[in-house]
């Protein structure tokens, strides 16, 4: 008996399976004729007799089957596979599952679907809309429409402030002013607009729980208010908050003081009017294990590495995080530029244009930050970097989040902190666009201009 395919309790080993092998006629500017194709977790492979190329996950941007025809759609070009005959469906089927999965990677979507639907979908997303036909599932936190293209949909519930249910079809319209609707779902019609709403006020009461948390003096009024408009923690004006509750607002400044960024933030309420400036917070539910999600880059579901060329040990990883993660947007006095400052040891002045629209932006930083786990280097990532392999699923969802694309697409550069006299010169600089700017994100993939 061969030992060595034994444990240590002396029950045999469960040897990994191998992975299933396709054979399909291949057409494409790399690899053509006859071959064997075979999927991994990030990519598949198909391996001609003289070519081999490796397509990965987050370069396809459509998956289709017609006629026993498989296409897949890149960022490089175009691949089709043929002559599969009864096996072309089953290669389809892995291939398509394969892809959601990472698509759900990227997405930050963990966990089993609480309900799971198929049916036609929309959206309104600025100047981008779409629609198809796709599975759809609600999560503890979200709903997901799963299509094989890059019109797959994250929709975060927490910041739902609309739910229209008509007969055969439910609509979400997001504080940003996005909408999504949901139609012909049959019979799951029901079942999934009443999980929708469930999660919907499960959200609403975690947020309520953790702003009584951090001001035990509120009343439930105050606190209800407060949850309406600072979702799981959202960043919002200072004036609009110390008019429903001083004592929140006192609260939060006094959580600054305690920071690094409180020298910061003196600069800035003498630069613009303090009561325009949004404070966000979130209870860090990591912070027993260690965890923090502004700092842990590395953290994907997938186990993707940090982005290399950080400067000035930027996201140096700290041993006790603190129970609160805060962060500040400020408009420059003109409202055309925003500095996007994280009350975190380290971390560097964001500034970006805001189209004119401070307020806008500040709703969709606070979307994005949402939609990425609040990794803030996704936020002022160049498009080089976005396109190393360890951040493949951060560029699968800059490629289905619009208010990530807006983002990203309008960072003008980053501030080390220095001397707080010398980063104010800096930063006047910046806000007054006389600055070169150091770094240009452009939105990704198809180089949307928002602006």
């Amino acid at each position: 008996m061969d030992l060595s395919s034994l444990t240590c309790g002396g029950t045999p080993k469960q040897e990994p399976k191998p992975a299933m092998e396709y054979t399909a006629q291949a057409a494409s500017p790399i690899v053509s004729g006859e071959a064997k194709l075979t999927m991994g977790e990030n990519s598949f492979t198909a391996a001609a007799l003289f070519d081999t190329v490796e397509i990965t996950y987050a370069d396809i941007n459509a998956l289709s089957l017609t006629d026993y025809v498989v296409t897949v759609k890149t960022d490089g070009g175009d691949y089709t596979f043929s002559r599969m005959g009864q096996w072309a469906q089953p290669f389809y089927d892995a291939l398509r599952d394969a892809y959601n999965k990472a698509v759900l990677r990227s997405l930050f979507i963990k966990g089993s679907p609480i309900v799971t639907a198929k049916g036609s979908y929309r959206y309104s997303e600025k100047d981008i809309s779409g629609s198809g036909s796709a599975p759809v599932h609600v999560y503890e936190n979200n709903v997901a429409a799963l299509p094989p293209d890059l019109t797959a949909r994250r929709v975060p519930l927490c910041f739902v402030t609309a739910m229209d249910k008509g007969d055969y079809e439910l609509t979400l319209t997001l504080g940003t002013g996005e909408s999504y609707t949901y139609a012909k779902l049959g019979y799951d019609t029901a079942p999934f607009a009443d999980a929708v709403e469930k999660q919907i006020r499960a959200l609403r009461e975690k947020s309520f729980a953790a702003i009584k948390e951090l001001d035990p003096t509120l009343t439930v009024a105050q606190a209800s208010q407060l949850a309406k408009i600072m979702p799981q923690g959202a960043a919002a004006p200072f004036g609009q908050l110390a008019g429903i509750a001083p004592s929140f607002a006192a609260a939060l400044e006094e959580k600054l003081s305690s920071t690094r960024a409180i020298e910061y933030y003196t600069v800035f309420k003498d630069l613009c009017d303090p009561a325009q400036i949004y404070i966000g917070f979130r209870k860090n539910e990591t912070a027993d294990s260690g965890g923090n999600p502004l700092r842990e880059l590395g953290g994907m579901v997938g186990g993707n590495a940090p982005a290399n060329g950080n400067t000035g040990g930027e996201e140096a990883e700290k041993a006790a995080p603190e129970p609160y993660l805060l962060w500040l947007i400020v408009p420059s006095p003109d409202g055309q530029y925003a500095a996007v400052e994280f009350a975190e040891v380290d971390s560097a002045t964001f500034i970006y244009k805001t189209c004119g629209g401070f307020d806008d932006f500040a709703r969709q930083l606070n979307r994005a930050l949402e939609a990425i786990n609040f990794k803030r280097e996704v936020i002022r990532m160049t498009d080089e970097e976005l396109r190393r392999p360890e951040n493949a699923d951060y560029y699968m969802a800059a490629k289905r989040t619009a208010s990530l694309q807006f983002v990203r697409s309008n960072f003008t550069g980053r501030l080390i902190h220095t001397s707080p006299e010398s980063w104010k010169c800096k930063l006047i600089e910046m806000w007054s666009g006389t600055q070169a700017v150091t770094a240009q994100a452009i939105s990704e993939p198809a180089k949307l201009k928002f602006c």
